[in-house]
């Protein structure tokens, strides 16, 4: 029997209990039994049925809501996304002379924490506390992840400095959330010192907070720190998850250091941790990215022996791996695997293809395949139509580029600065250069930032046409407009120049581009 169908019959079975309770009358259930098959369907995340159900317990009984009742019911409004029925309800415990208890206030602050009004949820926090209510560990540890997810870690970490010992004792799920979000922003050193205070105070971290950690030290390139941190959670007989191990093969496949990688690989294994998708798609990705794909498709194709599935993100990696080394077919052959498994395509995958036929100038197959992604409700995104975009203009289909540009506008999909260079590039290329000035100075006109590359290409058309006095003029607009020159500025100037015999203006911007520092 399929989970969904488990979760389907445990309702049922729950509503019908329910039925049963209201229809007794000798002797009248209690509340309590009430409570429980609720409590069931909102643990099930049957949050309307349980609301459903206590309407009827409120118009078929006499038998009255207790506070474990209501707070069963903020949890449900909470949870459905409906603050202002979560608040009626606190109301109207108030009015019963009901005392709230932390359960239910935590409940309150969650509602308003997950649809990201977390400024409210400290107003409530102080309002409450002001009255004489109290709040637990979990009440905080609520508030504290509340503000991290919303990217204030600054001020999560003063509320942990204003409840520390006055209010409540902090645990280890503060301290954790705190640092995870301080590694998210980088400040990697300060979420070091808060593992150091969490030491200090006897406050045993868990594999989530080393987790964090290793994660923070592997993104701002520090992976012997986060080694370390491994081998000491190991030490002190915290067993590292999966995820542990992952983080550290992911960062150092990233980095090109694929023999690392697997060493860590190994290491896992041997701490008795079997590797997951996650672990192979790292791999896969770090022989990809250093041109390897033939080790990368080994990987691949041991994952079934491993007992592991492949994911729609394993077969990207190996399409967009044999696609960069123009191996398109290869490709191909897997996007057609992909069908006969009945694994989705996603817009990714098809991109990396679409990325692949066009560089290889197979166009017409290349908008098949977009036709197909339309037919899939796969919508294409920018980065796909800048591939046909860029295949178009270096094939001299200009005329076919702007069409399709027109349309790529008229879809409402948000033109890049990619996009853009590409066909004023073309335009150059293919002598079209009063038409790429216009689309330049359009851009210009609607105050798009345009840059380096964009300015040099369209210096390079003037150069090629011999227009010197424009290609300087331009680039004399380009430092008016905050784009620094760079050598490829000089170089396309100076060298065209000299072949004109303009000896004097290459030479002012040959010392100009030594005294820049970029010769």
């Amino acid at each position: 029997m399929s989970l969904r169908r488990l979760y389907s019959q445990l309702h049922d079975n729950l509503v019908s209990a329910f039925n049963h309770l209201l229809l007794r009358h000798n002797p009248t259930p209690s509340i309590i039994e009430f409570d429980k098959i609720l409590d069931s369907l909102v643990k099930a995340k049957h949050y309307s049925t349980a609301v459903s159900l206590h309407r009827q317990l409120e118009l078929k009984t006499g038998i009255q809501s207790s506070l474990v009742t209501l707070s069963i019911l903020i949890n449900c409004f909470s949870q459905l996304g409906h603050i202002s029925l979560s608040f009626s309800v606190f109301a109207n415990i108030l009015k019963k002379g009901y005392h709230p208890n932390a359960i239910t206030l935590t409940t309150l602050i969650k509602g308003l924490c997950l649809k990201g009004e977390v400024h409210q949820a400290l107003q409530f926090h102080d309002k409450v506390v002001a009255q004489g209510f109290h709040f637990n560990q979990v009440s905080y540890g609520t508030l504290i992840n509340g503000l991290c997810k919303v990217g204030k870690t600054r001020q999560a970490l003063q509320l942990l400095r204003q409840v520390d010992g006055k209010l409540v004792q902090p645990n280890v799920v503060m301290y954790t959330t705190i640092i995870d979000g301080m590694c998210k922003d980088k400040l990697v050193n300060d979420a070091f010192d808060l593992y150091s205070e969490m030491l200090d105070k006897r406050i045993s971290p868990n594999v989530f907070t080393y987790n964090a950690l290793i994660y923070g030290f592997c993104i701002v390139g520090k992976l012997k720190n986060a080694i370390g941190l491994l081998r000491k959670m190991i030490l002190k007989n915290i067993n590292p998850s999966v995820y542990s191990f992952n983080i550290l093969v992911d960062a150092f496949c990233k980095e090109g250091k694929v023999k690392k990688a697997n060493t860590m690989v190994a290491s896992m294994m041997k701490n008795g941790t079997k590797p997951d998708v996650v672990t192979y798609n790292s791999l896969m990705y770090g022989y990809c990215m250093v041109n390897d794909v033939c080790k990368a498709k080994y990987i691949f194709n041991s994952m079934a022996q491993m007992g592991v599935t492949s994911i729609v993100y394993s077969y990207n990696i190996m399409i967009n791996g044999f696609c960069k080394i123009k191996m398109v077919d290869e490709g191909m052959n897997l996007f057609q695997e992909m069908h006969r498994k009945n694994i989705i395509p996603d817009t990714i995958t098809y991109s990396s293809l679409i990325d692949g036929l066009c560089k290889f100038g197979r166009i017409s197959y290349a908008l098949e395949l977009v036709d197909e992604m339309h037919h899939r409700c796969q919508p294409p995104n920018i980065i796909t139509y800048n591939s046909i975009l860029d295949a178009l203009c270096k094939n001299n289909r200009l005329d076919k580029a702007i069409a399709l540009l027109t349309k790529i506008k008229e879809k409402g999909i948000q033109l890049d600065m990619f996009s853009y260079n590409i066909l004023i590039n073309g335009l150059c290329k293919g002598g079209r250069l009063e038409d790429a000035q216009k689309v330049f100075e359009d851009l210009l006109v609607k105050g798009y930032t345009l840059n380096v590359y964009s300015y040099n290409t369209i210096i390079n058309g003037f150069c090629n046409k011999g227009l010197f006095d424009e290609a300087l003029t331009m680039m004399s607009k380009m430092k008016d407009n905050g784009c620094i020159p760079d050598a490829i500025t000089y170089e396309i100037l100076i060298l065209s120049l000299f072949k004109e015999n303009e000896n004097d203006k290459a030479e002012k911007l040959l010392r100009e581009m030594i005294a820049r520092g970029l010769l």
